[in-house]
């Protein structure tokens, strides 16, 4: 990649060749040809703006879990939306608001003080509002589908003109939606959830759902959470566990020997490697069990075929 300095500005906001390791939960990923952290709205319209102007790609992460990026990097233009945080909470009507990059586990935390129900079950997903709700985040038998109202989105080609989807606009089914397939980015969600609770058994009940996600899965090593759905009734992690492939390495990625269906990286994984691991699991299973795992995961960038 060669950048060019751009000619609009704010200059300020922009910068060039940005490794993204250090945005991402599996800590890999080469430079961003053009990146930026904005951290309002209009900021993130106006970048918007300027890129298609310039005729670059651009994408949009968030708290970079459930991401594999290149090792080779992204052209055009990276924004990161962990800065845009916020959440308005109506305790009586139980409607909440929250900006794409506030913090699942924060968001979870905040209204179970408040007497609200309804996303215990999401403290431990280690990820950002709007990413969850593009990916339909679910854990511990909950997922953002059942809670979500609405979501205010832009489409990059139209950055002056955000709208709101109702959820049922969706197409929401197991970790998917159709934001997915289209390229607009989420600014902020609303939420339905259940008013007037007991405080103390809210946070009670999201504390142990944390308990029991930190004691089952390795937090402390770095991964992107779970790396296939489950192909139900199956479990992901216990076919890659039942064919003995616990601690199964390439590079510095490596199948984690407490919880089968995340892949961490030992220290100094590259993207490649662990692609090449996942590549091996879904050969492996399907060779073995006749069953098809497809990852979670989303990735960015180029690619080559693992050598097997």
């Amino acid at each position: 990649m060669s950048p060019q300095q751009p000619e609009v500005n704010p200059p300020a906001a922009l910068r060039q060749a940005v490794p993204l390791e250090a945005y991402t939960t599996w800590k890999v990923g080469g430079p961003a040809e053009w990146f930026a952290e904005p951290n309002s709205q209009e900021m993130l319209l106006a970048l918007l703006a300027w890129a298609g102007r310039e005729g670059l790609p651009q994408r949009s992460i968030g708290a970079g879990s459930n991401l594999l990026i290149s090792d080779a990097g992204l052209e055009g233009l990276t924004l990161c939306l962990r800065r845009l945080q916020g959440t308005q909470v109506d305790p009586c009507s139980g409607l909440v608001e929250a900006q794409a990059g506030e913090p699942i586990p924060t968001l979870a935390r905040r209204v179970a003080r408040a007497g609200l129900g309804g996303l215990e079950w999401s403290v431990g997903i280690p990820g950002t509002v709007g990413g969850a709700v593009v990916m339909n985040a679910g854990a511990q038998g909950g997922c953002i589908a059942e809670r979500l109202h609405s979501v205010t989105v832009v489409d990059p080609a139209r950055p002056d003109v955000p709208f709101s989807l109702n959820a049922n606009a969706l197409a929401f089914s197991y970790r998917h939606s159709r934001l997915q397939q289209e390229p607009l980015v989420v600014l902020s969600a609303r939420f339905q959830l259940d008013a007037g609770l007991d405080p103390g058994l809210l946070l009670e009940r999201t504390s142990a759902n944390l308990q029991s996600r930190t004691s089952s899965q390795p937090y402390h090593l770095p991964s992107c959470g779970s790396v296939f759905r489950n192909p139900e009734p199956q479990k992901a992690g216990q076919l890659i566990e039942a064919l003995g492939l616990k601690g199964l390495c390439i590079g510095g990625a490596e199948v984690s020997t407490l919880h089968a269906n995340f892949i961490v990286n030992t220290g100094a994984a590259r993207a490649a490697e662990i692609q090449a691991l996942i590549e091996r699991l879904q050969a492996e299973v399907q060779q073995h069990t006749g069953i098809a795992l497809h990852p979670e995961v989303k990735r960015l960038g180029r690619f080559e075929p693992a050598q097997r």
